[in-house]
């Protein structure tokens, strides 16, 4: 399948689904536009054999799994669960779903747990700013009990996957201060959704409140969501300070498929990475901080 011998390289956040299997409404909704664009021509079937041919074929030997929307996340992380099952010659862990502001988070979060694919939870406080505004998740970070689940992850030896956008990096720092033994992966990069150059540096200065916390690493993902006509240049900005910002040890590479399918196919993400990221930091970059992070075991050497 693949076109050269593998990298063992890591996807650390992509998403799969099957409409037959669980159920997604927004993946069902028509004429919807989203944040990241017109979702039509991925509102469909979406597996692990797809993904891994376009993967594999760039020299990527495992992924993580990130939870999608499900009306059901339960039933999410167990289609998951079987097909990691079904694959054993590619290592795939999972990130969750679960409301860590519900009183049966305890609960939810033992079963989660009896899945061994699971490594960590998200629960997304950020989008972009139009789509929050109704969805009302940044009143997550004004909520008690949102810290106290973050401390549960911690814990449990569970990690939180961090969606946001930059406006809320600072008040997201201050309370992520309070659960320092709790690992965050922040996802896209941080959501860099204005692109003009106030709107970069407004991105890079907030940034710097994520990154001083030693407990998160950073993740290159999601950068064609808000930037549909994207080139390597056009990216660098974003690479260049994550990488900065947060050495290389802990950043880690997505790819964030299939929704950033809409805009470039798998050869294109890669070559473009592997551009910008230097020789020397790949390794890292591209497989050592994930394997790490998301506790992949030796099935991955």
């Amino acid at each position: 399948m693949a076109q050269h011998p593998s990298r063992h390289w890591i996807d650390a956040h992509h998403h799969l689904w099957n409409l037959d299997v669980v159920h997604y409404e927004w993946l069902r909704a028509t004429g919807v536009m989203r944040f990241f664009g017109d979702p039509t021509p991925i509102q469909r079937n979406y597996e692990l054999d797809e993904f891994r041919t376009e993967a594999e074929a760039e020299g990527l030997s495992g992924s993580v799994h990130i939870q999608v929307g499900a009306d059901d996340p339960i039933a999410e992380a167990r289609w998951v669960q079987d097909i990691a099952n079904k694959n054993p010659t590619w290592p795939i862990v999972q990130v969750v779903y679960c409301d860590l502001t519900t009183d049966d988070l305890e609960t939810t979060l033992d079963i989660m747990q009896s899945l061994s694919t699971v490594r960590g939870v998200r629960q997304i406080i950020g989008r972009a700013p139009q789509e929050d505004s109704t969805t009302e998740t940044n009143q997550l970070l004004s909520d008690p009990m949102f810290l106290a689940g973050l401390q549960k992850l911690g814990e449990r030896g569970l990690s939180f996957d961090l969606q946001l956008i930059p406006e809320l990096m600072r008040e997201t720092a201050r309370i992520l201060t309070d659960a320092p033994d709790t690992p965050v992966a922040l996802c896209h990069a941080g959501s860099p959704h204005d692109r003009t150059v106030e709107g970069i540096q407004h991105w890079t200065e907030n940034l710097k409140f994520i990154s001083e916390l030693p407990n998160v690493v950073c993740k290159i993902s999601g950068l064609g969501m808000f930037d549909h006509s994207w080139t390597v240049e056009s990216i660098r900005p974003f690479v260049d300070t994550c990488v900065d910002q947060f050495t290389a040890d802990r950043v880690m590479f997505g790819s964030n498929f299939p929704v950033d399918k809409l805009t470039s196919d798998y050869k294109t993400l890669m070559k473009a990475y592997q551009t910008l990221i230097p020789v020397q930091l790949q390794e890292q970059i591209f497989r050592k901080t994930a394997i790490a992070f998301y506790r992949f075991d030796a099935a991955t050497d």
